[in-house]
This record gives C-alpha cells, structure tokens and sequence, in this order.
C-alpha cells in the first residue's frame, strides 16, 4: 500500500495538471464560442439545409486524415441550396464536448452565395471567402483532436445569410458570432465523432 506521503503529493500532482489543462483551455479560448447564438432577422423563421459528406455518415466517425493524426484536411461538405435573398455563407465547426466549453475547429465565411459544396481541404479563401481564426491560435481548418480514450462530437455548422459579415480575415468566434446576429436564413448542421 502506498504510503500517505506518497498519494497526497499524486493528488497534489493531478491537481496541477487539471489547472494547467484549464489554463490551457482557457488561452485557446480566442475559438471558443462565450457570446451570443447567430440569429435569423426580425419576423423570419430561418429555413433548414441539409448538410452531408462523402467522408463520413451523419454521427458517423470522422476519418483520420481529417484530424490531428492526420493529414488534418477539412472533409469535403455539400448542402441544399440555400433560399432566396442568401448573400453569403458561412460554415462554422465547433466539438460541444470540449473541456471548458464549445471548442472553435473552423471559421469559414463570406463565401459566395451560389457555393454547395466545398472540396476536401479547401481554403476558403480561394474560393472568394474568409477564414477566421480557429482555437489553436490560427486561420483555417483544425482537425478533431480530444484527449486520448475520449469520443467527442464534431458539429458542422453551414449558415446561410443575408449579408456578407462585416468582419476582417482571422476573426475570432465571438466576432463571427456577433456578425452573424440577425442575419441567418438558413442553417444545417451535420455532426461526426471522433476518438484517438
């Protein structure tokens, strides 16, 4: 049996890592979602689009290549055509399941409005849109990547809007958010699980 000692300096030890884990959690949280939910305009009820991929199934496992293991390429999407009045899209990826809150994976937006599908590994930026800034500090996709033996979900988020944002390249999540207050005529989601 260990001795007294040595199991309050192990509690002592777990201690500071869940606080450096949250401290953690906490720097990188410029890609966390802390403000307002994006919103449809005054009177309208936001329209449904269905949002699928040729890499995994609805709640399905999302590939390797597609996150931190891998090549950590964005999954190619496609939606439904988006309603009448839609300006630009926006595609917003977040893991509910993050310690310490929603946890920001992509931030793709002001892409043109006739756009349906997006291809494995875009750059949103070349095809006329923006990319904001994800929660490991930079622009662009940031693959599914939890704790070791953890099974978390990944919610692919496609907006439809009546305006471009008026946001700049490398926005955070809140910004993006905010911008996207009273503006959404459409949203769909389509969620993946992932485990290491």
């Amino acid at each position: 049996m260990p001795s007294p000692c040595y199991v309050h300096a192990a509690e002592s030890m777990m201690a500071w890592w869940r606080i450096a884990m949250l401290l953690t959690v906490s720097v990188a949280c410029g890609g966390c979602r802390s403000g307002g939910v994006p919103s449809a305009p005054a009177g309208v009820t936001p329209a449904s689009l269905s949002v699928t991929s040729k890499a995994f199934e609805a709640n399905g496992a999302i590939p390797v290549d597609c996150s931190c293991d891998g090549a950590d390429r964005s999954p190619p999407l496609a939606w439904s055509a988006p309603p009448e009045g839609t300006r630009a899209l926006a595609v917003v990826v977040d893991d509910p399941d993050a310690l310490g809150g929603e946890l920001t994976h992509w931030l793709a937006y002001d892409l043109p409005p006739a756009t349906v599908s997006l291809p494995e590994g875009v750059d949103a930026t070349t095809l006329g849109g923006q990319e904001g800034t994800n929660a490991f500090g930079r622009p662009g996709y940031g693959g599914p990547c939890p704790p070791r033996h953890e099974l978390h979900r990944y919610e692919f988020h496609v907006f439809a809007l009546n305006a471009p944002l008026a946001v700049a390249a490398g926005a955070t999540r809140d910004a993006v958010d905010t911008a996207m207050s009273q503006h959404v005529l459409a949203e769909g989601v389509l969620v993946g699980t992932f485990a290491h």
